[in-house]
């Protein structure tokens, strides 16, 4: 399974996204879609990329880059900020979303935009109608929390342009990116969102700010020694949207790894890592011709139900393996006051246990699960193609620990039965005995 995985160790900002995301393209592909980007012609709006090395490491340093002159001092988690620098508290659209009864100070000359506005500005650009509506979500998320935050519908929420335009570029250069890239699953792991206060253009705000601590509820965060904002709006609304689940990285082989570096410095490297690759089942090993090892962690998750329709279980079962379940099963069973009751039982990869248990609930009446971890052992797993006399058969074999078994491909076999108008075992024993006599 192709899978992204992002390293949020340092927090994350839109511009460090952006950054980390296109070190993952070929190289040929990066300066093709800094062009690309710039064509886009988002109001006043360039974007340029540099390589810098920070801790001995090589990355990418994204610079906007509002009518000639750098917007972004929040990209690089700044711990303060003036209120003449547009009232930009943090990732240019956090904490300068304002109602305008509030009577604030338009001395610095720029205009504010609605969401109708930015809205307008998206679906006038020249991407892909999927992009446009990643976009927009993504937008949606920040200008929700600007409106939890301030009190006022979103309708009446209005953003600095300056800083808009910013923010535009960086929410569309992620989501423009992760279409290219295309991961079939996204993993993050917990976000760091720094300590301490910041200055902004309404005063001094606690870390994470309103806006970022809106968006990331449900999400795992944490806090450290580290004083400063880690976690900009603009950086929590693209990982909200776009993770699939929170955890440590799965086993997984890397193909391409993209560092996104923020422009202040810290104790440690300021950067986003991002980490693109295939995920590996519990079924591989890393060299067939060695012995197989353990598989990882395997988690059985067990529930009663004795109110549930025949149809509703197997619809249950049916999804829960559409949503990546290793094994579902059930076991009849006999519950309080005598009652008939089915167990379900379903297994999955530790890395998707939270996800499992809300669908379980979600797609059950159950009220309890039981977890048991486990861990299995794995014969090796590989298929191939067999020429037989009655045409080219698939073919499963297993082996390892001494031992050695195949079993031909059902569906194929399924299909021969039915154009040769003979039973599927008859259709078994042609195959086994062109097999002996090959």
């Amino acid at each position: 399974m192709k899978t992204l995985y992002l390293d949020l160790g340092m927090g994350a900002a839109g511009d460090m996204l952006t950054a980390a995301l296109l070190e993952l393209l070929p190289d040929k592909e990066q300066e093709r879609f800094i062009e690309e980007m710039n064509s886009l012609e988002i109001p006043g709006v360039e974007i340029s990329r540099e390589i810098v090395m920070k801790s001995g490491i090589r990355g990418s340093q994204m610079r906007v880059m509002i009518h000639g002159v750098e917007e972004g001092e929040d990209h690089s988690h700044e711990e303060e900020h003036e209120h003449g620098h547009h009232g930009h508290g943090h990732d240019h659209d956090h904490e300068h979303g304002h109602n305008h009864d509030h009577g604030h100070d338009h001395h610095h000359g720029h205009h504010h935009t609605s969401m109708r506005d930015i809205e307008e500005l998206v679906y006038g650009l020249a991407i892909e109608e999927d992009v446009k509506k990643d976009v927009m979500a993504v937008y949606n998320l920040i200008a929700e929390a600007e409106s939890h935050a301030h009190g006022r519908p979103v309708t009446e929420i209005h953003f600095h342009e300056v800083g808009m335009m910013d923010a535009i570029a960086d929410v569309t250069a992620v989501c423009l990116l992760m279409h290219r890239l295309s991961p079939e699953r996204v993993i993050a792991s917990p976000v760091h969102v720094g300590s301490g206060h910041v200055h902004c253009a309404h005063g001094i705000m606690p870390v994470p700010a309103p806006a970022t601590a809106y968006i990331l509820r449900d999400v795992p965060i944490y806090g450290g020694s580290i004083k400063g904002e880690l976690c900009t709006p603009t950086g929590a609304a693209l990982i909200k949207y776009f993770a699939d689940s929170f955890g440590d990285m799965p086993v997984m082989t890397t193909e391409a790894i993209g560092y996104g570096m923020g422009k202040k410095e810290f104790s440690q490297m300021n950067c986003v890592r991002v980490l693109l690759g295939e995920e590996w089942e519990s079924e591989k090993i890393q060299d067939k011709n060695t012995e197989p090892v353990k598989g990882d962690e395997i988690i059985e998750l067990i529930c009663n139900v004795d109110d549930m329709t025949g149809e509703e279980i197997g619809f249950a079962v049916n999804r829960l393996f559409t949503f990546g379940a290793r094994e579902v099963f059930t076991v009849a069973v006999q519950m309080k006051k005598a009652r008939p009751g089915v167990m379900l039982h379903v297994l999955t990869d530790a890395v998707r246990k939270d996800e499992m248990v809300r669908r379980i609930f979600a797609l059950t009446s159950t009220i309890g699960i039981r977890v048991v971890p486990a861990e299995r052992y794995i014969l090796e797993r590989r298929e191939e193609s067999v020429k037989t006399s009655l045409g080219t058969v698939r073919r499963k074999i297993c082996s390892g620990y001494g031992v050695e078994r195949y079993k031909w491909e059902y569906d194929d076999v399924e299909a021969i039965a039915r154009e040769q108008n003979m039973s599927v075992r008859e259709v078994r024993e042609i195959l086994d005995t062109d097999e002996t006599q090959n």
